[in-house]
């Protein structure tokens, strides 16, 4: 059984991944506990130190207010340290698959889906650091994986804890009866994270390279959200009343950050719709 070292081990898309696959790999977590990421000599030592067969980075500061406010603290974490597990799993002879993100291509003025082989251009702290790593894996390393992720979402499991994301942003308005912001001048692929847990043993077979996993989506965030609320069986004025537009939020310059998933879809891995993962998400939860 493969021996997969997995960073960010109490984390959404890390727990998700163990729940569904746990009997599939021998999974060493690594936690914060164990290692701290703003030392990345200590993180280089530790992964030396470490018996794995593949890493699975997803340990990161993905907070963009906590990027901006402290870039040099949060690039040891995002990108020094990813850097050193890298270099270890380079000198090793050993897989990484490193979690990258959409946010690598925020600062485009032109509009998506953005392909692989695409220029990133990033006008945010996390987005840079996140794209530093991936130009260094892209350039440096022989055996590698790097996801390029949408806007992930899904909702709680018993001790899996989503981050905010699409599905629950709007349920919690309606449920909790607030008048809720979405924002109109932007467009983002959103993609159910089970659709990751579900195919990580084909994910860790990829051929070396970069793949953007990512469903589509043609809506702004806005329009995603009213899908959703109409989806949870919403009325319209249910959806009036909580579910707001925000056209003040990048006003001065439309957000199109999608990712094109051709690679993915043709590398064997199934990406869906927007719509087809609220659906699938939903379905799954009994709604």
């Amino acid at each position: 059984m493969k021996r997969i070292a997995i960073t960010g081990a109490n984390g959404y898309i890390a727990s998700l991944v163990q729940l569904y696959n746990g009997n599939k790999f021998e999974f060493v977590r690594v936690s914060r506990r164990d290692v701290d990421y703003t030392h990345p000599e200590q993180v280089r030592s530790y992964f030396q130190n470490l018996d794995f067969d593949l890493v699975f980075h997803t340990a990161a500061n993905a907070t963009t207010a906590a990027c901006e406010g402290d870039p040099h603290g949060t690039h040891l974490v995002n990108c020094d340290s990813a850097i050193e597990i890298a270099k270890v799993c380079q000198e090793r002879g050993k897989r990484i698959i490193f979690i990258s993100t959409e946010q690598i291509f925020n600062g485009k003025t032109v509009p998506g889906p953005f392909a692989e082989d695409e220029e990133p251009v990033s006008v945010t702290a996390y987005g840079q650091q996140k794209a530093e790593v991936d130009a260094w894996m892209r350039a440096n390393m022989d055996d590698y994986v790097i996801l390029r992720f949408s806007w992930m979402f899904g909702l709680p499991l018993p001790h899996v804890k989503p981050s905010p994301g699409i599905v629950g942003n709007t349920l919690k308005a309606l449920r909790t009866k607030t008048p809720t912001l979405f924002t109109v001048n932007e467009k983002r692929c959103m993609t159910y994270t089970q659709r990751l847990a579900d195919q990580f043993p084909q994910v860790t077979q990829l051929p070396s390279g970069v793949y953007h996993f990512a469903s589509q989506n043609d809506l702004c965030t806005y329009d995603c959200a009213r899908l959703v609320a109409r989806k949870f069986g919403a009325s319209e004025e249910e959806i009036a009343a909580y579910i707001l537009p925000n056209h003040d939020r990048y006003a001065d310059r439309f957000r199109d950050f999608r990712l094109d998933n051709a690679k993915a879809l043709a590398a064997g891995l199934e990406l869906g719709t927007f719509e087809d993962d609220v659906d699938r998400c939903l379905a799954d939860f009994g709604w």
